[in-house]
This record gives C-alpha cells, sequence and structure tokens, in this order.
C-alpha cells in the first residue's frame, strides 16, 4: 500500500484528497491563548472534551489542547505520555475517516488519566473487510502500545453504540 499523508488507512476509504480543512500559512500564526482554570479552583478535575477535523493536522492541536490542559491541572508527569497518545491515536483516527470529525477527551479520575479518541468510521459488514480494517488499525498503532505498556497502562479500541458509527480508541495511564 502506498502510504502517503493523505491515503486512508481502511482499505474501503476513498483515497481521494478530501478538501483542506485548515487554512495553509507560511508561518504558525499565534492565536489567542486558552483560558484553563486551575484544578485547584474546581473540586471536579480535569475534564476537557473537543471535535476536530479528519486532517492529520489536527494531531497538533490536539497535542497542545491536552498538553495545556494537563499542565493547567498540575498533572505535569502526564504530559508527555498523553501529549503522545493523543497524536498517534488522532493521526491514526484522522487516516481511517479523512474528512470527518473526530471526537477528543480527556479525563483525570481516580489518580488516572483517560483518552478518548472517536471516529466516525463505518464499521464493514464483511467480516474479511473488517478485521483488515481493524489489524491497520492496530498495526498503525503498534508505538502507542508500547508507550502505554511502559507506563502501566491499558489502551483498546471498541465499537462505538449501536446508535452511532464509529470507533471508540482509548488509553487509560494510572498515577
Amino acid at each position: 500500500m502506498n502510504s502517503t499523508p493523505h491515503t486512508a488507512l481502511c482499505p474501503v476509504t476513498d483515497a481521494t484528497r478530501t478538501p483542506d480543512p485548515y487554512p495553509r500559512y507560511a508561518t504558525p500564526r499565534q492565536g489567542p491563548q486558552p483560558y484553563l482554570r486551575p484544578k485547584g479552583r474546581s473540586g471536579s478535575g480535569l475534564s476537557l472534551s473537543f471535535t476536530l477535523p479528519g486532517d492529520l493536522r489536527s494531531a497538533r492541536i490536539a497535542r497542545t489542547a491536552a498538553a495545556a490542559a494537563l499542565e493547567a491541572h498540575d498533572l505535569g508527569p502526564y504530559v508527555w505520555p498523553v501529549a503522545y497518545a493523543v497524536t498517534e491515536l488522532v493521526s491514526v483516527t484522522a487516516r481511517m475517516s479523512p474528512g470527518q470529525e473526530l471526537y477528543v477527551s480527556l479525563r483525570h479520575r481516580d489518580d488516572a488519566v483517560r483518552l478518548l479518541v472517536w471516529d466516525q468510521h463505518p464499521h464493514h459488514g464483511e467480516a474479511g473487510l473488517a478485521a483488515l480494517c481493524e489489524a491497520r488499525r492496530r498495526r498503525a498503532l503498534w508505538l502507542l502500545a508500547a508507550v502505554v505498556d511502559d507506563w502501566g497502562g491499558e489502551w483498546g479500541m471498541c465499537e462505538a453504540p449501536q446508535s452511532q458509527q464509529g470507533t471508540k480508541s482509548w488509553v487509560a495511564l494510572p498515577r
């Protein structure tokens, strides 16, 4: 399989280039910094959710937002593994369903950080095609599996509920 940045991982997904959701700039623009309430002011802890376009460049946005939220909530030790995990999950899910929105959720509860990335990639009715699609997704996340294992965490994928379509990929990292 010829793997370019815009080639989908799924064998069924049309490999044609999707419209560019971000305008191209010669140099990155510095926008306003997000306001993130520190953990001390709210007893609920870290809770961050956002939606991104299914584009490889969304990984940078997810990584930046996750790192800023972790720092704001005094969870500095988690910054590197979570930034890496969100980058990998968003990159792979963007290649599974290019041009479709991705949902990212980051939570800190019970001394663990939980990351969820949900894409809208439809499941295949044919068993062989579904197995090939899942194998490609898992193979693309092999380094994520190693990092999560090194941190004593867990990761996995599951089908979205029947009322929704897509795949949920998740990572849980203990304290």
